[in-house]
C-alpha cells in the first residue's frame, strides 16, 4: 500500500515526520509532499503536486485553511481514503471526499499503526 503524506517536514518533532518514520518501519511504501524541499529516512519531497499512482492512503498533516489547494490534486489521485490527523478536520473537504467516493478518516496515523489498525 502506498501511503502519500502531505505536510512533510524534515523536523523530527514534526508529527508528519515521526509519520514518515512509523510507515516505513512497518513496511509501507512512502511518497510525501512539504512546504519546501527535504528528506526523511530517504523519502525525499517538495511542494510539487507529483501526479503519483496507485495511492491508497492520503494521511493530511496541513491545516484546514491549507487544504484547499490541495483539494482537486488529492481527489484527482483517486485514494481509498484520506486521514485527517488531529488539527487537520475539515467538514468541507470530508464533504468532497464523500461525494467522490473516497473515505475520509478522523484518525492518527501514528496511533492507527501502533495499534495495527492502519
Amino acid at each position: 500500500m502506498k501511503t502519500l503524506v502531505i505536510g512533510a517536514s524534515e523536523n523530527p518533532e514534526r508529527y508528519s515526520n515521526k509519520a514518515i518514520r512509523a510507515l516505513l518501519s512497518h513496511n509501507h511504501e512512502v511518497v510525501a509532499i512539504g512546504l519546501r524541499e527535504g528528506v526523511v529516512e530517504g523519502i525525499s519531497f517538495n511542494s510539487e503536486k507529483k501526479a503519483f499512482e496507485n495511492i491508497d492512503t492520503v494521511t493530511l498533516y496541513v491545516g484546514p485553511k491549507n487544504q484547499p489547494e490541495y483539494y482537486d490534486y488529492i481527489l484527482n489521485l483517486k485514494p481509498r481514503r484520506v486521514i485527517f490527523n488531529p488539527g487537520t478536520e475539515n467538514p468541507e473537504f470530508t464533504d468532497k471526499l464523500l461525494a467522490a467516493g473516497i473515505n475520509p478518516e478522523i484518525a492518527c496515523t501514528l496511533v492507527l499503526l501502533a495499534t495495527s489498525q492502519f
